[in-house]
């Protein structure tokens, strides 16, 4: 059985037990959340579409960790103009574990 998800506006495909990184959730470590924009749902080949959200249907997780993705580099150049910028960037993510997959 496996759902697709919408979390902090990206969607994922999960299944129970699975451990996902997603972007900084306003939860503390160790606490559950639900999310309920379900999309999809795939018990053993019975497939519920949703239109937009499938009704009644809500995903369980629980955050293990709170941390930083690693660092991305942004440098931008123009040639000949002597125009260079070198940034960095980490995001804050969450891990989290998926509990429960209820339709």
């Amino acid at each position: 059985m496996y759902a697709i998800v919408e979390i902090a506006g990206q969607q994922f495909k999960v299944e129970k037990d699975q451990k996902v990184f997603v972007h900084r959730l306003q939860v503390e470590e160790g606490e559950n959340v639900e999310f309920d924009k379900v999309l999809l749902i795939d018990n053993e080949g019975e497939v519920v579409v949703g239109t937009p959200n499938v009704e009644g249907a809500k995903v369980s997780a629980k955050v293990l960790s709170h941390l930083k993705g690693d660092k991305v580099i942004v440098f931008k150049k123009k040639r000949r103009k002597g125009y260079k910028k070198k940034n960095g960037h980490r995001q804050f993510l969450s891990q989290i574990q998926i509990e429960a997959i209820n339709a």
